[in-house]
């Protein structure tokens, strides 16, 4: 290092909020109990249920913007349970649907994993300021994650000044992809070891466009004519509504605030959280923008990484991610193409840094080791901290390394700009180490980031503190840079 690197640590610190709820479906374990729920609520007096009614939306209207229509969308789940030709009166339906909603407050264990992108709105900003959008990972109970957002505006001196949070919290309208492509539906399910002979046969029966209606009635007619073992057949539907299930849209109303939204598990692969979203502003060769960040969907069990498609922060497309390369956690996509191909960081092994290079964004079949475990404080493993920035001398990658006591840092690497396999230089010591204000929490010992931004030649580093909370860091883009050590050739 030719001279100490100055880190400055901001003031500013991102906590979980434990007001901030949303609504989910409630249904006991034993479906059997549904039906008798419905029977006590029907056998409510009139007056009884009235007076119960008020009482609720007394004491829960003002904490969710429409809670009229949340009870309708639940009441509507569980209607096969109605006692046949039942005519509820309006106060039923509420009351019904009630009894089947709860509140998950989505920030209350934690709020951690942040990235940092500009906002695609920049109007309106004084001279040298810049609004972005923080993505961050907001755990409640049972650990399930969700995305969540927030926005601000940093100023011409990186100070950061944060937009009100509302005091609502959004769940978005979900749509089932409107079309799926048959090649390349059939393509993954091949990588997911579902029958080969199985799903032709339903995909042969349908258009190369397809709905997911389309595909269930396909599934349908195959389950009650069975052609095939019935075991393999429903091992065989299992995976192809799983596949189906995992892309989706999401849209929220465009007039809220951005944090609001929150992007909460949807599909049976991710019923046990979205982990740890890196979100890049990806410019495409026309010079047209679109944000994309990689995540992890957990069930659980396994792991499934999948990527989101934005534009505007409102409507999000989730997509899956194919091919032998996308088998572990920590993809960062680079904010364009190198010589006319996508490329991304990745951890392959758990141990070391790779890169991979595509010409279609959803596949990734070969990936390449561009970075070993050099120094102690990073001899267990490392990874990426999001997506590389570019800069003149190349591109800057924030890493994190795991060393004694599990002890996380994050470290930096310089990758040269036209061929990103090559690491020009390395930071020998790292650039954050957890503090004894930021190593008490969920998991001790621990700084993280899920991707940082440039801006007036600062690295802004948002950062999470032993996977509790986050908060800010910045340092010097050149000053960073001349204090990495060359790399080996």
């Amino acid at each position: 290092m030719s001279q100490k690197l100055k880190v400055e640590r901001k003031a500013n610190k991102i906590n979980g909020d434990t007001s901030r709820v949303i609504t989910r479906l409630h249904l006991p374990d034993d479906k059997y109990r549904i039906s008798k729920m419905i029977q006590r609520i029907m056998l409510l007096s009139e007056t009884a249920a009235a007076n119960l009614f008020t009482q609720i939306m007394d004491d829960f209207s003002g904490r969710h913007e429409n809670i009229g229509h949340i009870f309708e969308r639940h009441l509507n789940e569980v209607k096969a349970y109605l006692p046949r030709d039942t005519i509820l009166s309006e106060v039923q339906k509420a009351l019904i649907g009630a009894y089947f909603t709860k509140e998950y407050a989505i920030e209350s264990a934690a709020l951690f994993n942040p990235s940092i992108v500009p906002h695609p709105d920049q109007s309106h900003l004084k001279k040298g300021s810049l609004r972005f959008v923080m993505s961050l990972r907001a755990t409640g109970e049972g650990h399930v994650s969700s995305i969540v957002f927030r926005s601000g505006v940093l100023d011409g001196h990186n100070r950061l000044h944060f937009d009100p949070i509302s005091d609502f919290v959004e769940t978005p309208d979900l749509q089932l992809d409107a079309a799926f492509h048959r090649s390349v539906f059939q393509r993954k399910l091949n990588e997911m070891g579902a029958n080969k002979a199985i799903t032709e046969n339903v995909l042969s029966r349908i258009p190369d466009n397809f709905t997911f209606k389309e595909l269930q009635e396909q599934i349908k007619d195959l389950h009650e004519k069975p052609q095939f073992e019935k075991k393999d057949q429903t091992r065989a539907f299992e995976i192809m509504r799983w596949l189906a299930d995992s892309n989706y849209e999401v849209s929220f109303h465009s007039n809220h605030r951005i944090s609001e939204r929150v992007i909460f598990p949807v599909s049976k692969n991710e019923s046990r959280g979205i982990e740890d979203a890196r979100f890049v502003q990806f410019f495409n060769d026309n010079g047209e923008v679109i944000y994309y960040a990689t995540y992890t969907a957990y069930n659980g069990v396994t792991i499934l990484p999948q990527l989101i498609e934005t534009k505007d922060f409102v409507k999000f497309n989730i997509l899956t991610l194919n091919g032998k390369a996308v088998q572990n956690k920590g993809m960062a996509l680079f904010p364009r193409k190198i010589n006319g191909l996508y490329a991304m960081l990745s951890r392959q092994d758990g141990e070391n840094n790779h890169i991979m290079f595509s010409d279609n964004i959803h596949f990734w079949q070969k990936s390449q080791i561009i970075q070993e475990p050099e120094y102690p404080w990073e001899f267990i493993q490392i990874g990426n901290c999001g997506s590389p920035l570019e800069t003149s001398q190349g591109w800057v990658v924030l890493t994190h390394g795991v060393g004694p006591m599990r002890q996380y840092c994050i470290g930096a690497i310089l990758l040269d700009l036209e061929n990103p396999s090559k690491v020009i230089a390395r930071l020998a010591k790292p650039l954050l180490v957890p503090h004894e204000k930021e190593r008490e929490g969920y998991v001790p010992n621990v700084v993280y980031s899920c991707g940082a931004m440039i801006h007036n030649n600062k690295l802004i580093i948002p950062y999470a503190m032993s996977d509790i909370n986050s908060g800010i860091a910045t340092v010097d883009v050149s000053e960073l840079i001349n204090c990495m050590d060359t790399a080996a050739s």
